[in-house]
């Protein structure tokens, strides 16, 4: 996906079960995030920075989504674990992954693998996407922070 478009109206189900939509944030902007792996460092960091900062980004009209392919039961426990109060979309078939572009390849240590790539997606009250934040320019333990630097020169 690009800038412009819009996110799919089913986003998958999270870490109760509950099935996300897109029209659930009718009128909010929302922080769609997609991540590797629940309880990996980069990710831990990724998501208590973004729950740190839910506050500030709340007051400028933001929800946050996480997304990996973990099974619910593992993003309950990541959720649990890092006291995150948000929804974690257990995306175990990537289709909302590959939906947003973020399924793809990824060389780690020399090996080229399929996986998640971390990307963050603004999407505005409409569901259209309004900036993506990729791979390199996201620095995890201050992700939140980006984010919000970004909003406030907008």
């Amino acid at each position: 996906m690009n800038v412009g478009d819009r996110i799919p109206e089913v986003l998958g189900k999270d870490q109760q079960g509950r099935e996300i939509k897109a029209s659930d944030f009718a009128g909010r902007k929302v922080v769609l995030y997609t991540y590797p792996k629940a309880n990996t460092p980069g990710c831990t960091a990724e998501a208590c920075s973004l729950q740190q900062h839910m506050d500030e980004l709340a007051a400028k009209g933001y929800a946050i989504v996480g997304v990996s392919k973990d099974k619910a039961e593992t993003q309950a426990k990541f959720a649990d674990n890092y006291n995150l109060q948000f929804p974690l979309i257990a995306d175990t078939d990537t289709t909302l992954l590959q939906a947003l572009g973020a399924w793809g390849e990824k060389t780690n240590y020399g090996k080229t693998t399929m996986g998640t790539l971390r990307t963050t997606y603004l999407v505005n009250e409409e569901g259209i996407i309004e900036k993506i934040f990729t791979g390199k320019e996201i620095n995890t333990k201050v992700h939140a922070e980006q984010i919000l630097e970004f909003l406030d020169k907008q």
